[in-house]
């Protein structure tokens, strides 16, 4: 299979539709198809698709419920029509307007496009981002199309989840109900970047986000520069290519965004601007955020623009999901659920669409919006015990915050003196994966939970186990590390893993042909952290050598049951290869330019009052 192709069957998991349910017929019978190009206040013109369902009539009116896109809105052509609308097919079968927009700089729309168009705090009448152009298009539906009910909901997921959740700050009147789904908060910390490590298993993606288009396109105009691969062993790739550096230089100096990636290593302002969180304030509607446990791409972004929006808007109704899915899963039914080896449940998205998607849309655009859609407040799926669990407020209250100290290859209730050490070498590093097959992926996808007995005996690589659990013990909120180290170099990554290792005899009701559970070490959340921002994302700051300093940094949240029988791991190594970009372990200005040369081995110690904070649900 071609980059190309690959990326195309991607494109349309992302836009939701995988959905196959319904043939092209249904919606040609039931829907009338418009396309037109909408004017902002500064004169671009933005293309967009509209489906008027037949029927419509001065006695029978609907909602419209819109996505924006920069992932194109085809099929483009007025008797060219999708084979699904919406986001599930339940919300199509009950028929609404949909409406399909390509967002400034992409596809038939007109400007230029800029990846996180940062918010305009201070509007004048002709200045734009993206909240005043979900205004301005709202404004011209609810002007053009007829019989409308007065209403408008959004969604999308990924990147189209971005443009949803800055489009709750678009404040239109007529917005009543709005599903950002895996969007993405803060580049700092979502996609290309963790803590501001750079995820190399983006590395093949940046086609799609950095070159800009000189003309309407109906169809991609970027496949030229992407990388095809040679080999069934993604490995070689990232092995061939050299430090990050060497992949920038061969691959893609004039890719724009790459370039301000490489760039911009502090999180300066480039990068503050295009945080949507500051800026996600008196939100007066319905927000519904949805993400996935195993979501590579954007798991910290649903957990953020909920809490966000929870702390500064009494006003909204605000509601959270989180299943056990990966990157828009959610959108796609596939009877046994398995995220990579493991099964969580069978119909588990045709639940949330049905119980949960149609529920919160079909009420507040086609109910009353005063009332409350009778949703639960927080939706979160417990990866451990393998059922939905629903919480009155998110994080729970009914918690312990719990510590569990890194000593003795072993989690401890209580601190000791000692340390524990490891040796890391930059150009040997730690793989962050077995299946080197996955490796030629547009995103990674499968290592958030696979199996990681691979890296357990390792020189490099720390494990700290609890004995054998007597009891079930269930994480519920967030996750914090509390690392103490030193190390003989000047800067180093913390990459820390929390495992799941399940019983030896363990035999799963569900499993994949040739995998061995028994003794199974289950990834359950995991995180990066460059020692250069401890103090400061702004300001980056070497390490002293052999001098111990805290490193503290938050895993993304949990709702995970260990269950009796199973124990508790934590890994930690420096390097994480090739998901992320090796650390030269020697403190420069800019680390993304580092050469062979700066690379540096170093002894790393992690100091026995080090601790994993949990909350542990009462």
């Amino acid at each position: 299979m071609n980059i190309r192709y690959s990326f195309f069957l991607l494109l349309l998991f992302i836009l939701g539709n995988a959905q196959t349910q319904q043939t092209d017929s249904f919606v040609k019978n039931n829907f009338t198809k418009q396309e037109f190009y909408i004017p902002m206040r500064d004169g671009t013109r933005l293309f967009t698709s509209v489906y008027v369902p037949k029927d419509i009539s001065k006695s029978k009116k609907y909602p419209f419920l819109m996505q924006r896109t920069c992932y194109s809105i085809a099929p483009y052509g007025e008797n060219e029509y999708r084979r699904a609308l919406g986001p599930n097919k339940y919300l199509l079968n009950d028929k609404y307007i949909f409406v399909y927009q390509d967002v400034r700089g992409r596809y038939m729309s007109e400007g230029v496009f800029t990846n996180m168009t940062p918010q305009v705090e201070r509007k004048s009448k002709k200045d734009v981002d993206e909240s005043t152009d979900t205004y301005d298009t709202i404004e011209y539906l609810i002007k053009n199309i007829k019989y409308n009910n007065g209403k408008v909901g959004q969604y999308g997921t990924s990147y189209p989840g971005f443009y949803t959740a800055v489009g709750v700050l678009a404040q239109h009147p007529a917005l009543v109900a709005s599903s950002p789904q895996a969007p993405i908060s803060d580049f700092w910390n979502d996609d290309f970047l963790h803590n501001g490590r750079f995820m190399m298993g983006y590395f093949r993606t940046f086609p799609v986000f950095g070159v800009q288009k000189t003309k309407p396109e109906n169809k991609a105009w970027y496949t030229d520069s992407m990388i095809k691969p040679t080999s069934e062993d993604g490995l070689k790739f990232y092995r061939d290519m050299g430090t990050l550096k060497d992949g920038y230089e061969k691959y893609y100096k004039d890719n724009f965004f790459m370039t301000e990636v490489m760039e911009h290593t502090n999180y300066d302002d480039f990068w503050q601007k295009r945080s949507l969180l500051p800026h996600l304030k008196n939100v007066n509607h319905a927000v519904m955020t949805v993400g996935g446990w195993f979501d590579a791409e954007d798991l910290s972004g649903p957990l953020n623009i909920y809490k966000t929006i929870e702390k500064t808007s009494p006003k909204a109704k605000n509601t959270i999901v989180m299943g056990p899915f990966s990157h828009g899963a959610w959108a796609r039914e596939d009877g046994k659920h398995f995220h990579n080896e493991i099964y969580f449940g069978d119909s588990i998205a045709t639940y949330y669409q049905k119980n949960l998607e149609t529920k919160f849309f079909s009420h507040y655009l086609k109910g009353d919006t005063k009332k409350d859609a009778g949703l639960p407040e927080a939706m979160m799926y417990d990866t451990g015990s393998k059922e939905w669990r629903e919480f009155a407020e998110y994080p729970p209250k009914n918690t312990q915050k719990i510590n569990f100290y890194l000593a003795d290859k072993s989690l401890k209730n209580t601190s000791s003196q000692g340390f524990s050490e490891y040796y890391s070498d930059p150009n040997n590093p730690v793989l962050s994966s077995e299946k080197i097959k996955d490796f030629n992926g547009f995103t990674p996808r499968n290592y958030m939970s696979e199996d990681q007995r691979f890296a357990v005996g390792r020189p490099d690589v720390l494990t700290f186990t609890t004995d054998i659990l007597t009891e079930d013990l269930t994480f519920a909120g967030e996750i914090l590390a509390k690392l103490n180290i030193s190390s003989t170099s000047s800067d180093a990554d913390f990459a820390v893993k929390l495992i799941d290792v399940y019983p030896e005899d363990f035999k799963p009701t569900e499993k994949k042909d040739g995998v061995i559970y028994g003794n199974y070490h289950q990834m359950v959340r995991s995180e990066i952290m460059p020692a250069r921002f401890r103090n400061s994302k702004e300001k980056a700051e070497a390490l002293q050598p052999n001098q111990k300093t805290a490193v503290n940094f938050r895993l993304q949240d949990v709702v995970h049951t260990f269950k009796k029988g199973h124990k508790i791991q934590i890994q930690i190594s420096s390097t994480w290869f090739p998901l992320f970009a090796v650390n030269p372990q020697k403190f420069i200005d800019n680390p993304n330019f580092a050469t062979k040369e700066d690379y540096t081995k170093a002894f790393i110690k992690i100091f026995e009052d080090s601790a994993i904070e949990v909350q542990v649900l009462k």
